[in-house]
């Protein structure tokens, strides 16, 4: 068994958004991803499926098209391989759970 501190608030060194990766097994990866008030979210779709968990924050979310207003802790979000998304409109600083299956290979679709 392993305990994981995962709810913490971090930004990247420069304020942007950043994804720290807690947990590594062949079939799926755990990791917080932060993205700071007023912040855009660059990032690119996945090769791998991923849900995303919001513990603290409010901000929208758009994938496949779709935009989910009022993202905030208690929020799951599921993304299959492949998909455009993103965290938009973030107004308080976003603390997101992210699970990757299989694990995170960094490889963009």
């Amino acid at each position: 068994m392993q305990i994981i501190d995962a709810g913490e608030f971090k930004p990247g060194a420069d304020g942007s958004a950043d994804y720290v990766e807690q947990l590594r097994v062949p079939a799926l990866s755990f990791g917080t991803y932060s993205i700071p008030a007023g912040r855009p979210d660059r990032q690119s779709p996945h090769a791998e499926d991923e849900i995303y968990v919001v513990v603290r924050g409010r901000g929208s979310f758009t994938a496949g098209g779709r935009t989910v207003e009022g993202v905030g802790p208690g929020t799951a979000l599921f993304v299959p391989a492949g998909e455009e998304h993103r965290f938009q409109d973030v107004s308080e600083d976003l603390t997101t759970l992210v699970f990757f299956a299989p694990a995170f290979t960094g490889t963009r679709r």
